[in-house]
């Protein structure tokens, strides 16, 4: 859902956050699609993919309690590291 207070995101970052989407889960390898996390709002190159439990999950979430996080010891510089991987390698 966009922000009231967040400018739409460009062509190129379109494209880009679909790419994100189509990956799979880069804490858990949950598999696609995924949603695409924005490390910083309005920052779509730096956005990770997550499956809507390590997302939004209220244990596992990184909106939540942070449980899979944990377990994976992952941080969000982890996951983009994943993610980007992923994007330059799949």
């Amino acid at each position: 859902m966009q922000s009231k207070n967040k400018k739409p995101p460009t062509q190129a970052e379109r494209r880009h956050i679909e790419r994100v989407k189509s990956l799979p889960c880069s804490v858990c390898d949950a598999s696609a699609p995924s949603d695409c996390h924005e490390i910083n709002q309005g920052q779509w190159f730096t956005s990770i993919a997550l499956c809507k439990d390590c997302h939004q999950g209220g244990l596992n979430g990184i909106h939540g309690q942070k449980r899979m996080w944990a377990i994976k010891k992952m941080d969000e510089l982890a996951a983009l590291n994943v993610t980007v991987e992923r994007l330059m390698h799949g």
